[in-house]
């Protein structure tokens, strides 16, 4: 695994984001789920990486095949609409 660490910034970045699924990583990186998790633990801290495998274990929104939505990406309802680019009011 020989990635560049702007790349490793925003793998690091996506596996911390809850929403961001392990699918996301791979298909953009080509680094599978123990992959990430190997990168994560060589690059963090001990104590942040163990923090982060205790979110990140059994999350269905990190697991594509978990989530309880089917199609497109999960938006909260308190979340703004963009339009004609810009925030459209309520």
């Amino acid at each position: 695994m020989n990635l560049e660490a702007q790349h490793i910034d925003r793998i690091i970045e996506m596996a911390w984001e809850d929403r961001t699924p392990f699918e996301a990583i791979t298909f953009q990186f080509g680094l599978k789920e123990q992959e990430v998790v190997e990168l994560m633990r060589k690059e963090m801290k001990p104590s942040s990486f163990r923090m982060w495998r205790a979110r990140v274990q059994g999350r269905s929104t990190k697991h594509s095949k978990k989530r309880t939505f089917d199609k497109g990406r999960f938006k909260c309802s308190r979340q703004r609409t963009i339009s004609n680019n810009s925030i459209s009011k309520r």
